[in-house]
Formats: structure tokens, C-alpha cells, sequence
């Protein structure tokens, strides 16, 4: 097959002929516009909570405050994620780019980590040393803030398939959290003048985003290190090739996922002629599929 003027030098080696899996080695169908409404409205406001957090002196509304900063971050990586991961495979990357959703989701997690390791820093310093707080200030910049997060939560909440999109929700529903205790620490303080409830819910805040900061950190790192998807069972496969008619062995098997949710396979099978070969890799390929959900799969026959 020769290029035409719209093909790259490439393109025709990465199709897909009959039979073949129908994985498309990128990521079409999910829209940016999700994640472009997310970044603008955090954005918008994390300038303003920045400003008004040094001026309240309240490590709860900084903290909330660090939160937007590193939750507008977060999600222009994820936007810009997205759009790398539209790009089709080329002669440099033959998979494609739909691993960078993952690697930005890894890197907003460990981001998430840094910020929660500063805010129990800092309010482990002000327990011993408290500070005054503004508490007026701080409620109103804090009810603000909750109302943007909700919606920022809400229209990342339309995606729900995408990894990269819910480490960026962990980011914001942990600032949403933190824009909740903010508005806590604020009423009491102005209510009562007890300044250590801003470093205490900042802590109690802090511990409850590490929860999903880790799933989604795990998740990722799974991903990227090419591990077995979640939900199938890797001896099992095994042991299910191995009952396929004229299959004597497995060997060299290896099952990862090429995108999130788009399982591969390859691996040797010892079978007793070759010229079974056709008749074998059907059954091996329709079992695949039924019971195991695999659709991409490469394998080699081997005679003993």
C-alpha cells in the first residue's frame, strides 16, 4: 500500500485489517470542553482566594487557597493531557499518546501529596504558635469558593471514564472540603475568637484527601507500569488457554491495558500442528473475549 497525501510515511502500518482488534491507539470521543470549563472557572477564582488567604492570615483559607492554585495547575495538565492523547500513533510512538491521561495523573497525585505534607506543616506550627485570623473575611472568601468548586466538581463529574479527569476531581473535591472548613473556621472564630480551629480542621481536611489522593495515585502507577487490569485475573487467562482444544502450553504471557479499559494479550502457544493454527486462534481469540473482555490480542504458535 502507497501513502496517499493525507497519510503520514506510517499510517498505513498502524490500520487495522479484519480481524484485527478494534483498539484505535488514541482517544477520540472525550471532550475538552469538560476540562476547559474547569480550568477557567478555578482560574478565575484562585487569584482572588490567594490575595484574600494572606490578608485574612487564616491557614485554612491558604490552604484552600493553595488548593485552587494547584487545582488551576492540575487541570490545564489534564486539558493539555487530553489533547495529546487525540494524537494518532506515529513512526516515533507506535502505541500512540493515550498513556499521557495516566502520566498527568500521576504527576496531579504526587502534586496533591506536596500540598497535604505543607498543610499539616504549617498547622502543626501554629498549634503551638496560634495566629490571628480574620473571621469575616475569611467566611466570605470561603462561601465563594465552595459555590465554584461545586460547580467546577459538577461539570468534571460528566466524565467519568477518564483517569486523568478523576485525578483532577480528587483535586477539587479536596479543595471543595477545603473551602467547607475554611467557612467553619471562619464562623467560630468570629463567633467565639478560639483561633485554634483553623490549623485543626486544615489537618482533619488534609488527612481526608490523602484517601483518594492514594487511589488515584495507585491507579496511574499500575497503569504506567504496564500492570494487569484490575479486573482480570492473569492465571486464570492462563489456565483458560490451556483448555482450548489442540493447545498443549503457555508461555511468554503477558496482559496489560493500552488504554484505560482496552485490555491486551500476548504470549507463545504450544500447539500439536500448524496447520490447526487458524481453527485454534479462533476459539483462543472468541474465549478471549467472551469470558475475559480481551480484544487486542497477539500470539505466536509454536510446535514441541
Amino acid at each position: 500500500m502507497q501513502p496517499t497525501h493525507t497519510d503520514t510515511p506510517s499510517s498505513h502500518l498502524h490500520a487495522h485489517g479484519a480481524g484485527d482488534a478494534k483498539h484505535a491507539h488514541s482517544i477520540a470521543g472525550r471532550s475538552q470542553s469538560i476540562l476547559g470549563w474547569a480550568f477557567g472557572l478555578t482560574l478565575l477564582f484562585a487569584g482572588v482566594e490567594v490575595f484574600a488567604g494572606f490578608i485574612a492570615n487564616s491557614l485554612a483559607l491558604i490552604s484552600d487557597a493553595g488548593h485552587m492554585v494547584t487545582d488551576a495547575a492540575a487541570l490545564g495538565l489534564a486539558l493539555m493531557a487530553q489533547l495529546i492523547a487525540r494524537r494518532p500513533p506515529s513512526s516515533k510512538h507506535s502505541f500512540g499518546f493515550v498513556r499521557a491521561e495516566a502520566l498527568a495523573a500521576f504527576v496531579n497525585a504526587l502534586v496533591m501529596l506536596a500540598v497535604v505534607g505543607w498543610i499539616v506543616y504549617e498547622a502543626s506550627q501554629r498549634f503551638s504558635h496560634p495566629e490571628a485570623v480574620q473571621g469575616n473575611t475569611v467566611m466570605i472568601v470561603a462561601a465563594i469558593g465552595l459555590a465554584i468548586n461545586c460547580i467546577v466538581a459538577w461539570v468534571l463529574s460528566h466524565d467519568k471514564d477518564s483517569l486523568n479527569t478523576r485525578a483532577a476531581l480528587v483535586h477539587v473535591m479536596g479543595d471543595l472540603l477545603g473551602s467547607i472548613a475554611a467557612l467553619v473556621a471562619g464562623a467560630v472564630i468570629a463567633m467565639t475568637g478560639w483561633m485554634q480551629i483553623d490549623p485543626l480542621l486544615s489537618v482533619i481536611v488534609a488527612l481526608l484527601i490523602l484517601k483518594s489522593t492514594f487511589g488515584v495515585l495507585k491507579d496511574s502507577y499500575h497503569f504506567l507500569m504496564e500492570g494487569v487490569p484490575q479486573h482480570i485475573d492473569y492465571l486464570k487467562v492462563g489456565a483458560d488457554l490451556e483448555q482450548v482444544p489442540g493447545v498443549l502450553s503457555v508461555h511468554d504471557l503477558h496482559v496489560w491495558d493500552m488504554s484505560p479499559g482496552e485490555p491486551a494479550l500476548i504470549g507463545h502457544l504450544e500447539i500439536r500442528d500448524l496447520s490447526e493454527w487458524p481453527t485454534v486462534l479462533a476459539a483462543v481469540r472468541a474465549m478471549l473475549l467472551e469470558r475475559h473482555g480481551i480484544d487486542h490480542v497477539t500470539l505466536q504458535p509454536e510446535t514441541h
